[in-house]
C-alpha cells in the first residue's frame, strides 16, 4: 500500500533544510547591514557633535592610547604614515566580523543580537567620552544613536527571516483545504525590500554625514588661504653654496612639504579656524598670563630658520628626519614676557606642557626652551602657512630635541609646571622625561640591496646633531679603515648636513657602514639600541651587490 500523504510531508521538510540553508547567510547579511546602518547613522550624527566622536575613530584613538609601545613602534616601522589608515580598516573588518557573528546569533536570540549591537554602541560611547579631547557625555551621542538604530534594525529583518507564513493553497490532492498542502515559508519580500531600503537609507546617512563633516572643516580651509605670512623681522640666512649636494639619491637639503615626514595619533587632522585661534600661556612661575590670538602672533617680530626635525620613533637610517625653513614667533621672548625664568635663574617651573586641540600633551625642558636656541611658535613652513597635517594653525619647533617633547601640532594651551608634578601623554607611556636629539648618519644612496656596475660609486647621505652640529662623517667598507667622506657646507648646527664619498668598487658582496660625530667630539655609538625610552643608537649599514 501507499501513503498518500507521505508526499506533502517530505516536501515540508526539504523546504524546511533549504530555508536554514537560506537563513544563516541572510542572517551574517543582516548583521552586517546592521553594522553600516550603525556607523552610518553615527557618522551623521557626528556631523552635528563633532567628526572625533563618531565610534571608528573614539575606538581607534582609545587603541592607540593602550597599545603597547613596542606594538606602536612595529606598527611604525611597517606601515610608515599609512599606520592610522591599518588601524581603522582593522576596526572595520573587526565591527564586519563582530557583525556577521551577531546576525547569526539572532536567528535563535533574537534579543541577544539587538544586545550585542547595544553593547558595541557602549564601547564606542565610553572611548568618545574618555578620550583626552572629550567635550563631556554629548560624545557618546553618535555611538549611542548609532546602535540603537542598528539594534532596531536587525530586530526587524531578523523577525522577517523566522516569522512563518501560511501556505497560500494546499498541496495537489489534497482535499481537506487547510495549510498542509503547500509548505509554509518566510516573508521572503518582505526581506528583500527591508534590507534594501535599510542599505539605502544608511548609505545616505553616511554620505550625508561625510559632506556635513567635510563642510565643517571649510571655515578653517579658508581661514588659511587667507593667510598672508609677514616678512620675518630676522630671516634666514641664505643657504650657503655647496650646503646643498646634487648627487642622484641623496634627500634634498630642504625637505617639501608633502615629502616631510608625519608622526602622531591623530586619526582625524584636526582643522582649525585661525580666526577663532586663541593660545594662552599659564601655570607655575607666570606672573602675566597671555591669551594671544592668530593675528596677534603674526603682529609680532617673527623669525624664519632652517631646522631639521626628527622623530624619536626614527631607527638608525630610518626616514623620519626633514629640514624645512620655519618662521615664527620666538618661544622664550613669549615666556620671558609671561614672566617664565629658567630654572638656572631661579624659575618654579622646570617643565612647559603644551596641549592640542586633540588632547595631545607634550612636555619641554623649561631650560632648554629659554638657552637660547631658536624655539619657534611656527606658523609657517617652507614659505607658506603650516600645513594642516603639520599644524595649521601653530606648533611648536624646537632645534636639538626630539619631537615628543617639543614639537606640539595644532597648539592651544601652554602650562608651565614641573617634571615632578605632571607627566604628558608619551611619558605616561615609558619614554624619557628629556629627550635630547641623538648624533646620527644615513647613506641615502646606494640602496639596500642594489646591483651596481663595479667602478667608482658614489656613497651619499645626510648626519645630523640639531644644536650641536657634525663636525665629520665617515664611511667604512666592509671591515676596511674607515675613510672620511666630504661634507657638504654647514648652513647652521641646527641644520643636517649632506655628505658624499667616491668609492671605487669591485665586484662581489659589500657591507656599507656609516658614522657620524658632533662639535663637541663625541661620535656615535656602535651599540645598537631600540628608539624607546629616548632614541635609537647605532650605525647604519647597507648591503649590496656590485656586479
Amino acid at each position: 500500500m501507499t501513503h498518500p500523504r507521505r508526499e506533502p510531508f517530505r516536501s515540508i521538510h526539504v523546504s524546511n533544510i533549504l530555508s536554514r540553508g537560506v537563513r544563516v547567510p541572510l542572517a551574517a547579511l543582516s548583521g552586517l547591514l546592521a553594522g553600516f546602518s550603525a556607523l552610518a547613522v553615527a557618522e551623521l550624527v557626528a556631523a552635528a557633535v563633532r567628526p572625533e566622536a563618531g565610534p571608528v575613530i573614539a575606538v581607534g584613538g582609545a587603541a592607540i592610547d593602550r597599545t603597547p609601545v613596542a606594538v606602536k613602534d612595529w606598527a611604525i616601522r611597517q606601515f610608515g604614515t599609512n599606520d592610522k589608515l591599518v588601524l581603522q580598516l582593522g576596526i572595520l573588518a573587526v565591527l564586519a566580523l563582530f557583525s556577521i557573528v551577531i546576525g547569526v546569533l539572532a536567528v535563535r536570540f533574537r534579543r541577544a543580537g539587538a544586545a550585542g549591537v547595544l553593547l558595541f554602541g557602549v564601547v564606542g560611547a565610553v572611548a568618545a567620552t574618555t578620550r583626552p579631547d572629550s567635550t563631556g557625555p554629548v560624545d557618546a551621542l553618535p555611538s549611542v544613536v548609532g546602535a540603537l538604530c542598528a539594534a532596531g534594525l536587525l530586530y526587524y529583518l531578523v523577525v522577517l527571516l523566522t516569522r512563518t507564513l501560511p501556505s497560500s493553497a494546499p498541496a495537489e490532492g489534497d482535499t481537506r483545504g487547510d495549510t498542509v498542502g503547500r509548505p509554509a515559508g518566510w516573508d521572503r519580500r518582505g526581506f528583500v525590500i527591508a534590507a534594501g531600503a535599510a542599505a539605502v537609507a544608511s548609505a545616505g546617512a553616511g554620505f550625508l554625514g561625510r559632506s556635513l563633516n567635510a563642510s565643517r572643516g571649510a571655515g578653517a580651509t579658508a581661514s588659511r588661504a587667507g593667510v598672508v605670512l609677514p616678512r620675518p623681522a630676522s630671516q634666514a640666512r641664505p643657504i650657503p653654496s655647496g650646503a646643498a649636494l646634487h648627487t642622484p639619491g641623496i634627500s634634498p637639503f630642504v625637505t617639501p612639504n608633502k615629502d616631510f615626514y608625519r608622526v602622531d595619533t591623530a586619526l582625524v587632522v584636526p582643522k582649525v579656524d585661525a580666526t577663532a585661534w586663541k593660545l594662552t600661556i599659564h601655570g607655575k612661575g607666570v606672573t602675566r598670563p597671555l591669551t594671544l590670538t592668530y593675528q596677534d602672533l603674526l603682529d609680532r617680530p617673527l623669525i624664519e630658520r632652517h631646522i631639521t626635525l626628527t622623530c624619536v620613533s626614527n631607527e638608525v637610517g630610518g626616514p623620519y628626519a626633514g629640514n624645512a625653513r620655519w618662521i615664527g614667533v620666538p618661544l622664550a621672548a613669549l615666556l620671558k614676557e609671561a614672566g617664565v625664568k629658567p630654572p638656572s635663574r631661579g624659575g618654579s617651573a622646570d617643565q612647559l606642557v603644551a596641549r592640542s586641540v586633540d588632547g595631545m600633551t607634550i612636555g619641554s625642558p623649561v631650560e632648554d626652551l629659554m638657552d637660547g636656541r631658536d624655539a619657534l611658535l611656527a606658523v609657517g613652513m617652507n614659505g607658506e602657512p603650516l600645513p594642516f597635517d603639520h599644524g595649521f594653525p601653530v606648533r611648536m619647533v624646537v632645534p636639538g630635541l626630539y619631537g615628543y617633547v617639543s614639537a606640539c601640532k595644532w597648539i592651544q594651551d601652554i602650562e608651565l609646571t614641573t617634571f615632578v608634578d605632571y607627566d604628558p601623554y608619551w611619558v605616561k607611556r615609558s619614554w624619557s622625561q628629556r629627550a635630547p636629539i641623538k648624533t646620527q648618519s644615513r647613506i641615502d644612496t646606494p640602496k639596500p640591496f642594489a646591483t651596481p656596475k663595479a667602478g667608482t660609486i658614489m656613497v651619499a647621505g645626510v648626519a645630523w646633531a640639531q644644536h650641536r652640529g657634525i663636525d665629520k662623517v665617515e664611511v667604512r667598507v666592509d671591515d676596511g679603515p674607515w675613510q672620511r667622506a666630504d661634507l657638504a657646507a654647514e648652513d647652521t648646527t641646527d641644520t643636517w648636513r649632506q655628505w658624499s664619498l667616491p668609492w671605487k668598487a669591485t665586484s662581489g658582496g659589500h657591507t656599507l657602514t656609516v658614522r657620524a660625530t658632533d662639535r663637541t667630539g663625541t661620535t656615535q655609538t656602535e651599540e645598537r639600541v631600540g628608539t624607546v625610552p629616548n632614541g635609537a643608537t647605532g650605525w647604519h649599514s647597507v648591503v649590496l651587490t656590485v656586479q
